[in-house]
């Protein structure tokens, strides 16, 4: 019986002298067992280290004085040793195994028939059984790139970059503990479905990419909750999928030097967004939803923004509305549920991307549109510069549901205006 985890041996005798007795924890490989060439020998414990592989055995039989058990959830436990007086404090176990271990234990203190005990050989510990396991890998060269071997699974933060990839090896994929994948500065086209199942991941680099799209797939995974910082500049991303604002965790995102035609029109829901940079990108205006975001930084630098002109609206709008229009309207504004086991999926889609009117009501394909200008410093405490002439202003899309609305606002405009 084998259990790999993180000990710590504690003389209970050490406070008695006046000395200290609390050291650090080392990596460990703990046996249950015989010696070697000793059948009739009683069953020992015997705990290897990368300093000392040859290990220490203590006898367990009629020897360990108490299990502490209370943390085992949590993969912690302790063994209490009567002779010698050492406490072993186990911890960054597997919950699975430690209990089964702690188990064996219990019976060879007790004297039970060795026979049905998972009991090893007690030799020395292999280098790798001990070793701290590697959580961090840095790759910047293809010539670097492990082709034979496989990646670690105890891997938390991967970069591999300037490496000439087409495409996201497999073997990434299954590195579950993954925090931090920088796959910067390669030739990825296209993202796997797959790349969600990585629940732990909070930051995903993407830069100097060949990326077209961001799959909606990717959106409605386990990344909905986990990814804080996403980047995504210097690829070739014309447009984000309606999906996009259900990454609620997002706290940082990079868009800079992409094809973007527009922002996502939900972009509002990213109530944690705090650094936004979208600049050098096709952005003629922004969507209406940008009002409702709360930034510490934002860059929108280097985008061919069209000038505002309010007098000149997009008229939309179809008198009378359609029972179609109306119904949506209706749904939206008394907020009466509705789901795909209630609606056609289409019918969903069109009511998760209405517009909101100025007056707070919902128009779906029926409304006045028009571009007003909004001060970046509005939404952002830091703004840089839209443009060489120090402005921070840029248009935003505005909504109107009727006549009436658009002609308010259009009062209030024409005063302010002189």
């Amino acid at each position: 019986m084998r259990l790999q985890c993180e000990v710590e041996v504690l003389s209970r005798l050490l406070p008695t002298c006046g000395l200290r007795g609390r050291g650090r924890a080392a990596r460990a490989l703990l046996s249950l067992g015989r010696p070697p060439g000793a059948a009739g020998a009683g069953i020992y414990l015997m705990v290897c280290t990368a300093r000392d592989r040859g290990g220490v055995r203590y006898k367990v039989q009629q020897n360990v004085e108490r299990l502490f058990t209370r943390f085992v959830e949590e993969g912690k436990a302790t063994v209490r040793l009567r002779e010698p007086a050492v406490d072993l404090c186990l911890s960054k176990a597997n919950v699975v195994n430690l209990k089964t271990f702690l188990s064996a234990v219990r019976l060879a203190h007790q004297g039970n028939d060795s026979g049905v005990l998972p009991l090893s050989p007690l030799v020395p510990a292999k280098n790798s059984d001990v070793e701290k396991p590697k959580t961090k890998m840095i790759i910047t060269s293809r010539r670097d790139y492990p082709l034979t071997k496989s990646f670690p699974f105890s891997l938390e933060h991967l970069q591999t970059s300037y490496c000439k990839l087409a495409r996201i090896d497999s073997r990434v994929l299954c590195l579950k503990r993954l925090r931090k994948l920088d796959l910067s500065h390669n030739h990825i086209k296209q993202l796997p479905a797959t790349l969600g199942d990585l629940a732990c991941l909070q930051e995903l680099d993407l830069h100097d990419n060949h990326l077209e799209a961001f799959s909606g797939a990717l959106c409605s995974s386990g990344l909905q909750k986990s990814l804080q910082l996403l980047d995504l500049s210097q690829n070739q991303i014309q447009a984000l999928p309606i999906e996009f604002c259900q990454l609620r965790g997002l706290v940082q995102l990079r868009l800079d030097d992409n094809a973007l035609l527009r922002l996502p029109c939900r972009i509002g829901q990213l109530s944690r967004l705090r650094c936004l940079s979208a600049a050098r990108n096709k952005l003629p205006f922004l969507p209406s939803d940008f009002r409702k975001l709360s930034l510490e930084n934002l860059d929108l630098f280097g985008n061919p923004f069209e000038q505002p002109n309010p007098l000149v609206p997009n008229i939309q709008l179809k008198i009378p509305l359609t029972l179609l229009e109306c119904a949506a309207r209706a749904t939206i504004n008394h907020r009466i549920p509705y789901g795909c086991h209630l609606l056609p999926s289409h019918l969903c889609k069109d009511l998760e991307v209405a517009k909101t009117c100025r007056c707070g009501s919902a128009c779906l394909s029926s409304f006045i549109q028009t571009t007003v200008t909004m001060n970046l410093h509005h939404v952002a405490h830091t703004v840089v510069l839209v443009d060489n002439m120090g402005g921070t202003e840029a248009p935003v899309l505005c909504y109107f549901c009727s006549l009436h609305c658009y002609s308010q606002f259009l009062d209030r405009h024409l005063q302010s205006n002189g």
